[in-house]
């Protein structure tokens, strides 16, 4: 077995270490999101965590972890006699991203109960984590349907299996721990709320912590052992601290004063829901047994809204994490007084030592700096800026859209956009099974089966059943699509105003597409070239912050916006072949620079035509004279234009309707 890097030999993160050692102080605070650019050990730190924990009592042989204690009754390897049990390590199981449902709730033999009456049940993931801690990396990632599973298990404390009639239910109640990077797409809000707690991680740039970190790392790579062995001091007295935690937590007292002061933050902040009052309350409960003290106080709440709330603000995935610190320390200082019932701390808000000790975290708090792929540097500049370039104009607005869809069936990753054939839908037929059987269609299978019951032998009320009558259902749901954005950031569109409208407009359809689950690129063309100034991605933010600090100016090289359009959609193909491609085409439809700009521009429109690529051109055109050319265009992709003035929510509905019956009748 592979020896996990310490948790007290990690470097700095401190707000990531005390935000999980709460939740092993308190499980009850609800799990923590680790949020953070790639390479800052978040994985590194959750893996470690386990070796902390207390063991726990198990009934021997169970499969599902039952308490010895107060076993379930419900247990399906029950029932238990209450008992001493054993012990054993808490566990970390982990949850893959590309998991199947069976993996994540485990699995019913449809065949044996079918044949047999026999509930024949593999537990799955949820039942290993019970009483542990269930850790998905790349959360943001996870499939949809996977995250209503957790969700709803998250929820009820147990876990679901049923087909056909046939049900089984376990417990499952475990600690939920979450790492994502923000650059590859955000949660959806019930799953972000889920969490107890979260925190942003960014590498350090102070250059002695950063050789610091190197030179821990090359040390535990060479001798994993005995690097362990070394810290195997702090390891236990941690450990230790834990224990005692969570031996004092019943006797500390949370008094009306901090609940006041609790409530008064989640309201000030406008959070959703009462989750977020909970949370702030046992997680101060939990700072302050973490500290050695029975009493809650101000700066356990204090350190408690900027571990709970950052991530429950959120208004729309635009809006970055992170709290006003000032409105958070004015809202404490204005409900800071007592009410009649509680005794006065002696000591005050800043006085008894209470404070986390150093090596689990910083006596103020969370990290609110910005995120990692809205930094100061590395944006990407395109080809040819030079002294026409113009500032970035800020986008308008954005206005709810109707949705768009890609014509046809598709059978891409889960999504909201789309039709598409997938494991999960309404059912639309039946087929015979490839491979494990997941979803029996039942009226097609007793179909299959009666006609040869008298051949089998059938003798008795059951139907006799063989592998070849088995029937899977087919479903259809709806799929994510590449929504590939192509803008023209020439000087011709460089009229404020009028580029506001445009920056509006996308980013309303970037919002469409969080909602929608899509990937989302930009491609940017201005001065002499075309440049990607963001790979297919599904972190819709951050394109709306290249779309936001996009600056205009220079020539119109429209034919090199769509070939590098086309490039980006052949690279992407190859990537993700079941991913079904809608491209927005932002331009006045002029073209300079070069020989017969207009005529290349439209035999590269072609290339879009011929491999019937659903497409819009919106028609940025201005003027009391209009030359049309962004309807030739749109005709020469074999899409549909609209003017700018038209670009509604009314508009582009019909709009992208218009795309699916052209699109029809091309194929």
């Amino acid at each position: 077995m592979t020896t996990p890097f310490p948790f007290t030999a990690v470097v700095g993160q401190d707000d990531l270490r005390l935000a999980l050692l709460l939740n092993a102080v308190s499980p009850a605070v609800g799990g923590v999101l680790v949020r953070g650019e790639k390479g800052t050990a978040k994985s590194t730190a959750v893996r470690s965590l386990s070796a902390l924990l207390p063991e726990v009592a198990v009934v021997p042989g169970c499969r599902f972890s039952c308490d010895p204690a107060s076993p379930d009754p419900s247990c399906p390897d029950g029932p238990h006699e209450a008992g001493s049990g054993a012990h054993r390590p808490a566990r970390m199981v982990e949850l893959p991203v590309g998991a199947s449902e069976d993996r994540l709730v485990g699995a019913l033999d449809i065949e044996r109960a079918l044949a047999e009456g026999v509930k024949a049940f593999e537990p799955g993931l949820l039942a290993d984590a019970h009483r542990g801690i269930l850790y998905v990396d790349e959360v943001n990632l996870l499939h949809d349907h996977l995250v209503d599973l957790l969700l709803d298990a998250a929820a009820m404390g147990a876990s679901y299996v049923e087909r056909e009639g046939v049900s089984v239910r376990h417990a499952a109640r475990f600690l939920l721990v979450g790492t994502m990077n923000p650059e590859e797409g955000e949660l959806r809000p019930q799953l972000l709320d889920r969490f107890g707690l979260t925190v942003e991680v960014a590498a350090s740039r102070e250059p002695d912590q950063r050789v610091e970190v190197v030179r821990r790392r090359l040390a535990y790579d060479d001798d994993p052992a005995g690097f362990a062995a070394r810290w195997a001091g702090e390891e236990a007295a941690v450990r230790q601290r834990i224990v005692a935690a969570r031996e004092l937590l019943p006797q500390v007292r949370l008094g009306d004063g901090a609940l006041r002061q609790i409530a008064a933050t989640c309201a000030a902040f406008e959070v959703d829901g009462m989750r977020a009052d909970i949370v702030m309350a046992r997680t101060a409960t939990a700072l302050a047994a973490w500290a050695g003290r029975t009493d809650v106080l101000a700066e356990d709440v204090r350190q408690a809204a900027l571990l709970a709330l950052p991530h429950r603000r959120r208004r729309n995935p635009f809006d970055a994490p992170g709290l006003d610190e000032d409105k958070l320390d004015r809202t404490l200082e204005e409900f800071s007084g007592e009410s009649p019932d509680d005794d006065p701390d002696p000591d005050g808000p800043g006085g008894g030592g209470g404070g986390p000790a150093p090596d689990a975290g910083p006596q103020g708090g969370g990290d609110t700096g910005a995120r990692p792929e809205e930094g100061d540097g590395g944006e990407p500049q395109p080809s040819g800026a030079g002294a026409g370039e113009q500032p970035a104009a800020r986008a308008t607005e954005p206005f709810r859209t109707k949705a768009l869809s890609v014509p046809g069936i598709g059978e891409g990753a889960a999504g909201r956009r789309s039709r598409a054939r997938t494991e999960h839908g309404r059912t639309t037929g039946a087929r015979r099974p490839r491979g494990a059987l997941t979803k029996l269609h039942l009226a097609a299978t007793v179909q299959a089966a009666a006609p040869h019951q008298r051949a089998r032998g059938r003798s008795g009320p059951g139907l006799v059943i063989r592998r070849d009558d088995l029937r899977q259902a087919a479903r259809e749901g709806r799929e994510g699509n590449l929504v590939l954005f192509v803008v023209d950031a020439s000087g011709s569109m460089a009229a404020r105003q009028r580029m506001s409208a445009v920056k509006g407009a996308v980013l309303s359809l970037l919002l469409d597409a969080y909602q929608r689950r899509d990937k989302v690129g930009l491609v940017t063309f201005r001065g002499s070239a075309a440049d990607v100034a963001l790979p297919p991605t599904s972190s819709v933010d951050a394109a709306a912050a290249r779309l936001e600090s996009l600056p205009t100016g220079g020539r119109t090289p429209l034919a090199a916006g769509l070939l590098k359009a086309h490039e980006v959609l052949r690279v992407e193909r190859l990537r993700d072949p079941a991913r079904r491609a809608l491209v927005v085409v932002v331009t006045d439809g002029r073209a300079t620079g070069g020989p017969e700009p207009v005529a290349l521009a439209g035999r590269a429109a072609r290339l879009f035509a011929a491999e019937q690529v659903a497409s819009v051109v919106v028609d940025c055109e201005s003027g009391p004279v209009r030359l049309g050319l962004a309807g030739q265009l749109a005709a020469e992709l074999g899409g549909t234009a609209v003017t700018l003035d038209e670009l509604r929510a009314d508009a582009i509905a019909g709009l992208v309707k218009d795309v699916q019956g052209t699109s029809r009748r091309a194929a």
